[in-house]
């Protein structure tokens, strides 16, 4: 049991006289009663008298800490307390309580802001530029070295990167085929140019879509999963437990998983060509074009050049997104959300590098005339 008195001196301020326990059970009237008695005080100083308090325990010191609080350290005086609980309460800063203790940083100006961004952007290009050099001379070793090769490793990633990703290769590549069949079929019946859709299906997966689509859905999938790995590794420490056994951490993690990429990525692009096509065969049915057309027209305009447009693009791709999953691994810091940083990171600078290297080939094969 537990009461409050409460009482008026003669400078307007107030004395609140707590008696018996104060426990979980006890507190919740009194610090509704204490509470509205600090607001009356106006400013005036409150004296809480807990002489006649008889136990106090983690619940009676957050109510006389939240009535310190609300009136201030200055204002509201805690008396009386006996040694016991007045070690307990001591713990406690009210003051710094009292304050935000995670204030918002500071705003930087906008030039250390643009020089700050700068300065991490040359700080990652370096380490790209750095990991680059590691991994051509790792994918060398392998290739001097193939019995030094975990192909054990190697077989399992193309089974993660390759046949557990035909599903949802499968499904985006049908779709893309079907839109852009129908989208481009809806405009060119008006002028009765429906069969030359089959023309502009052809050039776009063969060349660009295939490959492009493949590898965005492999660096959202296969790229997140590596740094995923990596990330996990690099934080518990295992990474560090190579390095001090000998082992090159490129080579014994990065070079099998590029070695999967390289095998798998250019098959999945030449299934997604496969799905695609068939896609855009179906609505050019709906259109009533007969499939044996249909792939007539097809062959009549795709040539060999058009397929090894898209074909060696896929190569390129498979190193960025492991690369870039890799590293991005490695990278990470201390930390559980340090993992899922990484693996974000991996699939947004997959994503942005593909898209850069698909411009580059563009005007590559432009300048060529391919």
């Amino acid at each position: 049991m537990a009461t409050l008195a409460i009482s008026e001196t003669a400078d307007g301020g107030r004395v609140l006289a707590l008696a018996g326990r104060l426990d979980a059970s006890t507190i919740r009237p009194l610090w509704d009663e204490g509470r509205r008695a600090v607001a009356a005080a106006q400013g005036a100083r409150v004296v809480v008298d807990a002489a006649k308090v008889d136990y106090c325990d983690g619940a009676g010191v957050a109510m006389l800490i939240g009535l310190m609080q609300q009136g201030g350290p200055d204002r509201v005086e805690v008396a009386n307390l006996a040694p016991a609980f007045a070690a307990l309460l001591g713990q406690f800063d009210a003051e710094r309580l009292a304050r935000d203790l995670d204030p918002a940083p500071p705003r930087r100006p906008a030039v250390e802001e643009t020089g700050l961004v700068a300065a991490t952007i040359w700080a990652d290009l370096k380490r790209l530029i750095v990991f680059t050099g590691e991994t051509a001379a790792a994918l060398a070793w392998a290739v001097r070295r193939p019995d030094r090769v975990r192909w054990k490793d190697v077989w399992m990633i193309c089974e993660r990167v390759g046949v557990d990703a035909l599903p949802i290769v499968a499904l985006i590549s049908f779709l893309l085929g079907v839109i852009l069949a129908f989208e481009s079929a809806v405009p060119m019946r008006r002028f009765g140019a429906e069969l030359f859709v089959a023309d502009l299906i052809g050039i776009a997966m063969l060349r660009e879509l295939g490959a492009l689509m493949t590898a965005i859905l492999l660096a959202g999938r296969s790229g997140a999963a590596f740094a995923a790995e990596l990330g996990t590794m690099t934080v518990n420490q295992e990474v560090d437990a190579l390095t001090t056994m000998g082992l090159d951490p490129v080579r014994f993690l990065v070079t099998p998983r590029i070695i999967a990429a390289l095998l798998m990525t250019p098959l999945l692009t030449l299934f997604a060509d496969l799905v695609g096509l068939l896609g855009g065969a179906v609505t050019m049915h709906a259109f009533s074009i007969p499939f044996v057309t249909y792939i007539r027209e097809i062959n009549g305009i795709v040539d060999f050049g058009d397929f090894m447009a898209g074909f060696v693009k896929s190569f390129v791709f498979a190193v960025l997104i492991a690369g870039i999953g890799c590293l991005r691994g490695l990278q990470a810091r201390a930390g559980a959300s340090s993992v899922g940083d990484s693996a974000t990171s991996a699939v947004v600078s997959g994503i942005v590098l593909l898209v850069i290297v698909d411009g580059v080939f563009a005007v590559v094969y432009y300048l060529l005339g391919i």
